[in-house]
């Protein structure tokens, strides 16, 4: 019969767990990534983000939510599989709204996280 202590099964689960998270990055190739393809222009009235070391996220942001008074918060997980949010506050939405360019860093999910570059026409 084989006895596991608590202490050798604790170290099995951690670096099984580690193994996980390297796997969930994805990717292979170089560790440089291929770099993000340029944001695609906004069409008239919308918004369009450019989302770096972007993997099939996708930010929305609705034309009523530049009028909004308080932080809104989304999830952009797209295509990807896990999800992350990004919160951008009051006067992030004004701005956006005024045609300026924002930038705002989503939650870290999978040990990563993405800066995003926001513009609404």
């Amino acid at each position: 019969m084989l006895i596991v202590t608590r202490k050798q099964f604790l170290d099995h689960l951690a670096g099984g767990s580690v193994v996980l998270l390297l796997g969930g990055c994805g990717g292979g190739g170089d560790s440089a990534g291929a770099p993000a393809p340029a944001p695609s222009p906004a069409p008239a009235g919308g918004c369009s983000a450019n989302i770096l070391g972007n993997h099939g996220h996708v930010l929305t942001i609705p034309q009523a939510d530049l009028d909004s008074t308080t932080a809104r918060t989304y999830d952009i997980q797209g295509t990807a599989d896990h999800n992350h949010t990004v919160t951008f506050s009051a006067t992030d939405l004004a701005n956006l709204k005024a045609g300026q360019t924002v930038t705002v860093q989503t939650s870290t999910t999978l040990a990563h996280s993405h800066s995003i570059s926001e513009t609404c026409a």
